[in-house]
């Protein structure tokens, strides 16, 4: 009250209502503090227990969402939607003794199913021909950010690798479409529509590969195409028909030989070969049908990825002889933990996998992607 007034010369009723509200704001901030100590109490102790942290996957996806045209134009084609590309984690620490195979420990996969079929733009190279797969400037591989995941069980596993995706186009609908995800799918680079046929694949959980032409034994008699690697072909040459090649598609692991029994047995051109594919953060697949393939000693030398399949599994065409080769990668499998084995998109090969494929479980076998038993020198501890 101001001085010289009273009472009377106040508004009636606010003398007393003013007193009153000291009184309850007095209380009020009494009972605000201790709810105030009480929350910051609760809340230390929970972020003692448990720090607040963002996960890491939702920090790349918030860091990497770059606009599909920035890519290069075959990527960005019209027949891919626009969205953002996700940085997949790495898929773990594996471990190896001598010349174990590595097993990828999928646990710390971070791959969303909505965006699989995008390529990482860290791991794409520009070029003339399209985008070529890289190193990313942290060390990442495309081996390691297009590797599917699996359960990481120890028990015996099977990998198996069907090739010839993109010659036929019904072949290959087909073959995405009837295969499990488990099956890891191999493309051929002469195929057509290829880039979407990939996106399918990878959208519908495979792991993919690339096949690569290599010279074999009777060439031309035998001819794998073109784009095909020579063993006297100048290195400029060789070079440029394989960045022809690997910039056919993205979002694979690696290559494989398509045919290339004379090429894989020359010292100096697998050098080429695997020295490119150690740039780029590939694997190498070999399809075991040459005794006299120098592949694992090169790849083991040049620190890249490497596996080779046990059997061809329709090597013979037909359904009974198909069986047979599944069963012997599953005598394989349990005796050594594991097996490869690989085989073509025909329609009898499709057929009989498919229904192998849904009872070999039950004989508790899983199916793996072919990364999952690839031997990495680069993870060796």
């Amino acid at each position: 009250m101001e001085p010289g007034r009273t009472e009377m010369d106040e508004p009636l009723g606010q003398v007393r209502s003013r007193r009153r509200s000291r009184r309850v704001s007095l209380k009020s901030v009494l009972v605000v503090v201790c709810a105030l100590v009480g929350v910051g109490v609760s809340g230390a102790i929970a972020l003692r227990e448990r720090p607040f942290s963002v996960p890491s996957s939702v920090i790349l996806k918030s860091e990497v969402a770059p606009d599909e045209a920035e890519l290069a134009p075959s990527v960005a084609s019209a027949e891919e939607p626009t969205g953002p590309s996700i940085i997949h984690a790495d898929s773990g620490s594996p471990r190896s003794s001598g010349n174990a195979i590595i097993i990828r420990d999928p646990a710390s996969a971070d791959i969303d199913p909505r965006f699989v079929h995008l390529p990482d733009r860290s791991l794409v190279e520009e070029s003339e021909t399209g985008p070529l797969p890289v190193r990313a400037v942290d060390g990442r591989r495309p081996f390691d950010a297009y590797a599917r995941p699996w359960s990481g069980a120890r028990g015996a596993r099977i990998a198996l690798v069907i090739g010839g995706l993109g010659i036929s186009q019904t072949g290959t609908q087909e073959a995405i479409e009837k295969l499990p995800s488990g099956v890891t799918l191999a493309f051929a680079p002469l195929g057509n529509s290829l880039m979407r046929w990939m996106q399918t694949a990878r959208r519908d959980g495979h792991e993919i590969i690339l096949q690569v032409p290599l010279e074999p034994f009777g060439y031309p008699a035998t001819n794998p195409g073109r784009h095909t690697l020579f063993t006297q072909a100048a290195s400029a040459q060789n070079l440029e028909d394989l960045r022809w090649v690997l910039s056919r598609i993205t979002n694979y692991i690696g290559v494989m030989n398509y045919m290339g029994a004379r090429f894989t047995a020359d010292r100096e051109a697998m050098d080429l070969l695997m020295d490119e594919l150690r740039r780029r953060g590939l694997a190498y697949l070999d399809d075991g049908t040459s005794a006299r393939s120098l592949a694992e000693e090169i790849a083991m030398a040049k620190g890249v990825p490497f596996a080779a399949s046990d059997a061809v599994i329709d090597q013979v065409r037909e359904r009974g002889a198909i069986l047979a080769k599944l069963d012997e990668l599953e005598r394989i499998a349990r005796a050594r933990g594991f097996s490869i084995g690989g085989g073509s998109a025909l329609e009898v090969t499709v057929e009989t996998v498919a229904a192998w494929a849904s009872e070999v479980t039950a004989r508790g076998i899983e199916l793996v992607p072919v990364s999952a038993v690839t031997f990495d020198p680069e993870r060796r501890l």
